[in-house]
């Protein structure tokens, strides 16, 4: 394998631009003209099975990640752009057909947030405060769903929390108090 050749199996933005070529994504005129290549190059490009083999592999990565599903729907939204706006414009329609088509241009113009998180997905964060990772007195776990903030969020806390394990208690008792001067025993 020449250098040239090896330098092709390692150019990731090729591999992917030939998976979306053959997905239907990119016509074989806009790949030639973005990396100039002639007949003869994209005809070698062809018989190359080492990039025949990475560009396969990339497409199963492809399919498995989700990708190649997302870019192919992204291409067929935007081609239905054009068909629900030549609906809104012709006057033969319903005129129920001409609003629904208005109403999903309108939510393609400004779509805003597309998801909200799952309900059961969760964030967790644990602090070790010793290096006796069993003895659960010196963690802070912290467990909450993904979501919205509380309104409390950012507020705080007044008061010590008797279940705490002790380092904690301490920690919080050592604050400074609204007057500048210290509190707790340190």
């Amino acid at each position: 394998m020449g250098d040239a050749a090896k330098s092709l199996i390692d150019n990731l933005e090729l591999i992917a631009d030939c998976c979306r070529y053959s997905e239907g994504l990119l016509s074989e005129a806009a790949i030639r003209k973005k990396y100039r290549f002639n007949e003869a190059t994209w005809e070698r490009l062809g018989k190359d099975d080492a990039l025949v083999e990475a560009i396969e592999l990339e497409k199963v990565r492809r399919i498995r990640s989700g990708a190649a599903k997302r870019e192919k729907a992204q291409s067929l939204v935007v081609q239905a752009c054009d068909v629900l706006g030549e609906i809104m414009r012709d006057a033969g329609a319903s005129p129920k057909h001409r609003i629904d088509a208005s109403k999903a241009l309108d939510a393609f113009a400004d779509p805003g947030p597309t998801y909200a998180p799952d309900s059961s997905d969760r964030f967790k964060i644990v602090i070790n405060l010793s290096a006796d990772t069993k003895n659960r007195q010196d963690k802070i776990v912290i467990d909450k769903q993904v979501g919205k903030i509380g309104p409390d969020a950012g507020r705080t806390i007044d008061h010590i929390d008797e279940t705490a394990p002790p380092l904690l208690t301490a920690i919080a008792a050592k604050k400074d108090n609204d007057d500048g001067s210290r509190g707790g025993a340190w």
